[in-house]
């Protein structure tokens, strides 16, 4: 199902309730993604992601595996809230911003479903976590004025230091980071899977 916004022409907004052919194309040849939460009393957290980690699950699923990084305010506002947006923008020809907006669960390694849903990931050094994102609606928009860039590489740095971690560092590493930065609970995994 598409439509657009009352008055919209072509290159303008529209709304889409589940994802096409045209939108996995897209998603499948951007390098970064964006990644924005909220839950009452706390502040708006915002993170871009990389490291080839979304994945398409169905039309109106998604899903990305989440590395170990500085925070952990995504798990804990999907605890609280569960409202997510994820946007992804081209820096090349066409100009677009594609954003999902949808409703998102932590799925951590000794849940029932991580094998399921973790075969669809290549899983990295200190992989967590993997956010399924179940999708309200998508919109694109004309994205005329986001510059054009190109990739020059992935950073492996991430990657490399929890690659060089032992697995009790890296579970004392989580279990010392049970809150968000405004104090909301968060789960952590009970193993490394990576």
């Amino acid at each position: 199902m598409r439509y657009r916004t009352a008055g919209a022409t072509e290159g303008e907004m529209e709304f889409f309730k589940a994802l096409n052919d045209d939108h996995r194309a897209f998603i499948a040849k951007q390098p970064v993604f964006f990644v924005a939460t909220a839950a009452d009393g706390a502040r708006v957290n915002l993170s871009p992601k990389g490291m080839d980690s979304f994945r398409v699950l169905n039309d109106t699923t998604v899903g990305y595996l989440d590395v170990g990084g500085s925070g952990n305010e995504t798990n804990a506002h999907l605890a609280a809230d569960g409202r997510i947006t994820v946007m992804f923008c081209a820096f090349d020809r066409p100009a677009l911003i594609f954003r999902i907006y949808g409703r998102g669960t932590a799925v951590l390694p000794q849940d029932d479903r991580w094998a399921g849903l973790s075969a669809h990931f290549t899983l990295l050094p200190g992989t967590r976590q993997i956010f399924e994102i179940a999708i309200d609606e998508i919109q694109t928009s004309c994205g005329w004025g986001v510059p054009f860039m190109t990739l020059e590489r992935e950073r492996d740095t991430l990657s490399k230091f929890h690659a060089q971690q032992s697995e009790a560092a890296q579970l004392e590493r989580y279990a010392t980071r049970t809150r968000s930065i405004d104090g909301l609970p968060i789960r952590t995994p009970d193993r490394v899977v990576a």
